[in-house]
């Protein structure tokens, strides 16, 4: 309770109150990931941010709104959601003063601008602005018979 951290780290110099933090904190910068997934063997260096991984896989949605009881697997998810309610759009485009609720909206929005196209078809090399916007246009293969399974051959 005194405030005092002996605990540093030889890396950054940020300072810790107990031992077991520092640990904890070393292994970002040993790139050590000794916490691997049981579902998709994706590897974490702290087990806290497995435990959150793994919600993502079994559906446990802890974070609920309190105004329309919409659940979220992540804290920073509800908070992102919040925005609906409040109608606050904290993000704006630097070239049109154009605001969004979300950063990943701001981000979308800001490749009209640019005329980047980040999501290429890999049949028709057609791009796309939003990795969704690519999948629908998918569809239009699998009618034309365009896309084969590659074990079988058949379109």
């Amino acid at each position: 309770h005194t405030g005092e951290k002996p605990y540093s780290c030889d890396v950054c110099n940020v300072s810790f109150s107990k031992k077991g933090n520092l640990t904890t904190h070393s292994r970002i910068h040993a790139n050590r990931k000794s916490f691997f997934c049981s579902i998709c063997n994706t590897s974490f260096s702290m087990k806290r941010d497995l435990n959150r991984h793994i919600r993502a896989h079994i559906g446990e949605k802890p974070y609920s709104c309190s105004v329309c009881n919409k659940s979220f697997p992540y804290k920073s998810n509800l908070i992102v959601h919040s925005h609906v309610h409040t109608c606050e759009k904290p993000y704006s485009c630097n070239i049109c003063n154009k605001s969004f609720s979300q950063k990943r909206l701001l981000t979308t929005h800001s490749l009209t601008h640019s005329g980047e196209r980040p999501y290429p078809c890999n049949i028709c090399n057609k791009s796309f602005l939003q990795k969704d916007e690519l999948i629908k246009h998918f569809s239009v293969h699998i009618s034309e018979g365009l896309y084969s399974c590659t074990i079988c051959n058949k379109s």
